[in-house]
């Protein structure tokens, strides 16, 4: 017995305008008797039977066209169709497989239904299968081909299908879980909450992140949960609803900002512990050298002292005092990896004209500004105390007495570009990368510990930015250009 289908409703009109409706229509329409005898057929309906025209199909047996199967299925349905009255005839859809004329099957759903004003006849819709058949074919290779790990579940929350890379990260193999309760790949603290999340999501189906603010693990073949992250989305489906989701495991990615956690956590730990062992015994050496000093001097006073002694004792006072400064540069930069939350409206020339005030250039250096961009909504501290940095060096390192510095902003896609360059000595070619670690110094001639850049760099980082640095630049010297992203992306907003 052929299944009841979907109703096709004509509006009531006679028989003549309503194939005149279906002459041109885009799928197959044909007007048979209760025999299955074919007395009118429209140009799509030859095509798709493989005449050259609707005529040559006239006064042929529609189910000659059919397997033996499909032909007995077909008769059945004429019968069940005219054995009723004409006002409780409903419609009747199967799909079939037709044979063209050059022996081709062709598969095709089949569509019974009645022909308004004419009781005797019913109207046969065919519709190619085969485009429908290469769609399902290239999405199960799509499915199954995408690196992704993607799973569809049915209302019963039962698992329809599952790619390969699915199967993998839970250690199963596909046929393992298709047929299986989606419950099989949870922990089991989820598994009694999980159907009203299901549900909750099936009454306002919309593509979103699962379980948004909050930890989701799956369970793996082994027993072992694993980290990782669901985007659910609707599939259009005739007979039921279908869902859809892509799994990602995210274990490497919470490994990596566990140990990042730890690495802040134990450097701002060291640097504080290095700060208090440190700086006791430093005093402690700066008092016993004062006293010394005294003692040697007596009451004659310093100009007692031979010249050299004098000077040893200078060069010790400043080794303490450059260890302490050194120590202050630590904790300075490892306060350096947290992000400001405070947020300011910031003018970019006012912010450049801050950071030239603190960086105190000399008179003797020529300072270009070229700002390209409007304002930003960042946090200032960071940002001027990066830029300040920057320019100091260009200064302490620029090699001469007088030079000149250009600093420019542009605005490229989510970020804003600070370009600070000069005209000095730049950078040996492959140092590039080296004068960002901590303790290197750049040019050994000038005062400093190496910190800075290390500190700028940390500083940029944490905040979602970047910097990056031309040995030669287009005045000549070294060029640091700063991307400070100028709006926020949403994982960054919600740290």
């Amino acid at each position: 017995m052929a299944e009841q289908g979907a109703q096709v409703t004509l509006a009531i009109q006679p028989m003549g305008e309503v194939l005149d409706a279906l002459e041109h229509a885009p799928i197959g329409a044909l007007l048979v008797d209760a025999s299955g005898v074919i007395s009118w057929a429209n140009a799509a309906g030859a095509d798709l039977l493989g005449e050259p025209e609707p005529a040559s199909l006239r006064h042929t047996l529609l189910d000659v066209r059919l397997g033996t199967s499909d032909a007995e299925t077909l008769q059945q349905m004429l019968k069940v169709h005219f054995s009723v009255p004409d006002e409780t005839r409903g419609s009747w859809m199967r799909p079939l497989t037709v044979v063209g004329a050059d022996g081709a099957a062709i598969a095709v759903e089949l569509t019974l239904a009645s022909c308004p004003g004419a009781p005797a006849k019913a109207l046969v819709f065919l519709s190619s299968l085969a485009r429908l058949a290469v769609a399902e074919k290239r999405f199960a290779q799509i499915f199954d081909g995408l690196p992704l790990a993607l799973i569809v579940v049915d209302a019963r929350q039962r698992i329809v299908q599952a790619n390969s890379a699915l199967a993998e990260i839970f250690g199963h193999t596909q046929e393992e879980v298709v047929g299986q309760p989606l419950s099989m790949l949870l922990p089991d603290r989820y598994r009694e909450t999980h159907g009203g999340h299901v549900r909750s999501y099936a009454a306002e189906p919309r593509s979103r992140m699962m379980g948004s603010g909050r930890d989701l693990t799956g369970l793996h073949r082994s027993g072992k949960e694993f980290p990782v992250e669901i985007a659910l989305t609707r599939l259009e489906n005739a007979s039921q609803p279908l869902f859809m989701a892509i799994v990602s495991d995210i274990s490497q990615r919470k490994r990596a900002e566990s140990a990042l956690q730890q690495t802040n956590a134990q450097l701002e730990e060291f640097t504080y512990v290095a700060s208090h062992d440190l700086r006791s015994p430093l005093r402690g050496i700066g008092d016993l050298v004062s006293w010394i000093r005294e003692d040697l001097a007596g009451d004659d006073g310093e100009e007692s002292l031979p010249e050299s002694v004098r000077h040893n004792f200078d060069r010790i006072s400043l080794r303490i005092s450059r260890c302490e400064q050194m120590i202050d540069d630590l904790l300075q930069y490892a306060r350096a990896g947290v992000r400001d939350p405070h947020m300011d409206r910031i003018d970019p020339l006012e912010l450049i004209e801050e950071a030239m005030g603190m960086a105190l250039i000399p008179d003797s250096f020529e300072v270009e500004i070229d700002i390209v961009g409007g304002t930003l909504f960042a946090p200032r501290a960071p940002l001027s105390t990066s830029l300040r940095n920057l320019i100091s060096n260009a200064v302490k390192h620029h090699g001469g007495r007088t030079g000149h510095i250009r600093i420019a902003m542009r605005e490229e896609g989510r970020f804003s570009i600070f370009t600070v360059e000069d005209d000095g000595q730049g950078i040996a070619a492959g140092n590039e990368e080296r004068i960002f670690k901590l303790f290197h110094r750049a040019s050994p001639g000038t005062e400093g510990d190496g910190v800075g850049l290390a500190f700028t760099r940390r500083m940029i980082n944490a905040h979602g930015g970047m910097i990056t640095v031309e040995g030669r630049g287009k005045l000549g010297g070294a060029s640091f250009r700063i991307h400070w992203p100028r709006i926020l992306l949403r994982e960054q907003d919600d740290d």
